[in-house]
């Protein structure tokens, strides 16, 4: 086995801050710049983001294909990383700058529709390879959760700088004072975003470009077959604890983008001070940052299973939590971030785990089927990442017209604010507990038989 230095594993990971500027900025703040900023009707963005994820599910797989079957004197990962972050920066600051449509025309609608869909395509080209280079990197279990959670630090390093720091550097590039995105001026959130949005562009580049330059490709393993849409479906198919994983981890992952989706509103419409929300997102970077730490200390006693199962009670007594206190106790924002700080630190080692797991479903599949598909495997991990984000975005904007939520109103319908701490409390951990059951029962790479798949792909 190739061993990999620290200093490649950091500079390897480091990538990983630019692709979540990114994905934070698409996720968590477009539809309050398209709605607030460009007067975009929430029903469209309510059909539009199924109709994206359709797509995806065409895009997704075909472009993991592709890399299985690129050959480069770079590799078969860098070379897509660095293309795909330049084209995804480009298409990120179009997304956030409106070049001069009036607002509610149909110009600005197809505009909106158009690079909506180019940045969940051009996300991918350097998504998918990124990922996909962690089983290159190391075969042993160690190895690839050191790896892992190197990854994911940078992760969450990069979706913090986007949760933490996005409405101050919008206020303050939109030429006033204060931080409440929701308060902002239409002119201020334009003006604003259009210029953050250059600076994570930049910033994406520049980390990808450190990953690319510090990394060496390992295990490059090229799939020689003639590319076919169905042959990657079948593979898909053929993996059935791919399909498995894709399963639990939508839904767990789509328990806690509810949580950071909804609290806004939350602290908002329900709790009536919406700058609460940035004590209780700091408790959640808090255990985010100490998760990092689950991992390396568990795998010294407990199996990866073992520690996964721990991971998802930690994230639902944090919810549970969170409920008693949003229901018994008014919503005191210490303690729901207290408990916040324990869902964070179960969620930021599963999210590990889970970027584990793909790996051992590399191996499974090649193990079953005798093909290695790494990439085409990966490539499920954006996908089921964007899936969680539509079940969440249909559940909660679903809840807001059934229960007559309007953004203009400053006192919100009493069904509006019972939906919202439903959102809130209730469907996060139904949703983990649901997803702890499937893993429990149906996904089987772990023990003995996950040591016979590691011994038959190394020995092939």
């Amino acid at each position: 086995m190739n061993k990999v230095s620290l200093r490649e594993k950091f500079g390897y990971g480091v990538g990983a801050i630019g692709l979540d500027l990114s994905y934070g900025m698409f996720y968590s703040y477009l539809s309050i710049y398209l709605t607030n900023a460009l007067g975009i009707s929430p029903v469209f963005l309510l059909v539009l983001a199924p109709l994206a994820r359709l797509w995806d599910g065409i895009n997704d797989p075909m472009m993991g294909m592709i890399v299985d079957k690129t050959k480069t004197k770079m590799g078969k990962y860098r070379p897509w990383i660095l293309t795909g972050a330049m084209l995804n920066a480009v298409v990120l600051c179009l997304l956030f700058n409106n070049p001069g449509f009036a607002a509610g025309s149909t110009g600005l609608y197809i505009y909106v529709a158009v690079f909506y869909v180019l940045w969940g395509m051009t996300n991918t080209l350097a998504d998918i390879p990124f990922w996909s280079m962690i089983p290159s990197f190391a075969s042993e279990e160690k190895d690839r959760n050191l790896v892992s959670t190197i990854a994911r630090a940078f992760s969450g390093l990069g979706q913090g700088i986007v949760s933490i720091f996005t409405a101050i550097a919008v206020a303050a590039l939109g030429g006033v004072a204060g931080s409440d995105l929701d308060t902002m001026s239409a002119g201020t959130l334009t003006k604003g975003f259009g210029k953050w949005s250059i600076i994570m562009a930049v910033a994406l580049i520049f980390f990808a470009g450190i990953s690319v330059l510090s990394t060496k490709e390992r295990r490059i393993v090229v799939n020689e077959e003639k590319f076919s849409f169905k042959a990657a479906i079948n593979a898909i198919k053929q993996n059935d604890q791919l399909l498995v994983f894709m399963l639990f981890a939508m839904i767990s992952n789509a328990g806690f983008y509810m949580t950071s989706g909804i609290s806004s509103y939350y602290f908002d419409a329900v709790a009536g001070d919406l700058t609460l929300q940035s004590k209780f997102n700091l408790m959640g970077t808090v255990g985010s940052v100490l998760s990092l730490l689950v991992i390396p200390v568990c795998s010294k006693f407990m199996s990866n299973r073992s520690t996964y199962k721990l991971s998802l009670g930690m994230v639902a007594a944090g919810y549970i939590g969170m409920a008693i206190v949003g229901y018994l106790f008014d919503g005191n924002v210490y303690a729901l971030g207290a408990c916040y700080i324990l869902t964070s630190l179960g969620t930021g080692s599963m999210f590990v785990n889970q970027t584990v797991m793909l790996a051992d479903c590399v191996d499974y599949g090649e193990y079953k089927t005798g093909k290695r598909n790494q990439s085409l495997t990966f490539s499920m991990k954006g996908f089921l990442q964007k899936m969680a984000y539509t079940v969440q975005s249909i559940i909660m904007y679903a809840a807001f017209s059934v229960t007559g939520f309007d953004g203009n109103l400053a006192q919100q319908p009493e069904a509006a604010k019972s939906a919202i701490s439903f959102l809130m409390f209730i469907v996060p951990p139904v949703m983990i507990i649901i997803s702890y059951i499937i893993f429990s029962k149906k996904y089987k790479i772990h023990g003995e038989f996950k040591q016979e798949v590691l011994k038959a792909v190394s020995e092939k």
